[in-house]
């Protein structure tokens, strides 16, 4: 007998404290607004923020969309990720090569950008808030919001695994 289970997928970014906590957020309460079964997590390539919580500019972000990030962890993505999920999503381009550098032989995540689910915005990037004010987050939870339900919308065509 063949299990069948939802499908898990990790948004990654630099520092799993901006962009892939709001992505990891967006796609929770998309799937369950439109009860898609997913599982969803986040992780960023770089490990300076490994145990913090994100960004307060994304968890004022995040607050003011109605969810709450606060809770959420930084951690970095490692190579076990590539087995434990479906999909890894980088929010950049920069961070999708990081993954194709760490990915194992053995790895069966598919690799993608977050804005290769939107039409007419293959490869690219949800620029990194980071650096500069508020209104690069909401930009930031724009493009994701859009990466969000572009992949969910393809999620929902596909049988649960």
């Amino acid at each position: 007998m063949i299990e069948s289970r939802p499908p898990r997928i990790l948004f990654v970014c630099l520092g799993n404290i901006c962009r892939s906590p709001l992505a990891e957020a967006a796609m929770r309460a998309a799937a369950e607004r439109e009860d898609i079964p997913v599982e969803v997590d986040s992780a960023g390539t770089g490990d300076w923020h490994v145990g913090k919580a994100p960004d307060r500019r994304a968890i004022a972000t995040a607050r003011r969309h109605g969810l709450d990030i606060s809770g959420l962890r930084a951690r970095q993505v490692g190579v076990d990720d590539f087995r434990a999920f479906d999909r890894l999503v980088a929010l950049d381009r920069s961070n999708l090569d990081a993954l194709r550098a760490l990915a194992p032989d053995d790895g069966r995540a598919e690799l993608s950008l977050l804005l290769d689910h939107v039409a007419g915005r293959e490869g690219e990037d949800v620029a990194d808030p980071y650096f500069g004010e508020d209104e690069g987050f909401e930009q930031a939870w724009r493009d994701i919001g859009a990466g969000v339900d572009g992949l969910l919308a393809e999620i929902g065509c596909q049988p649960s695994l």
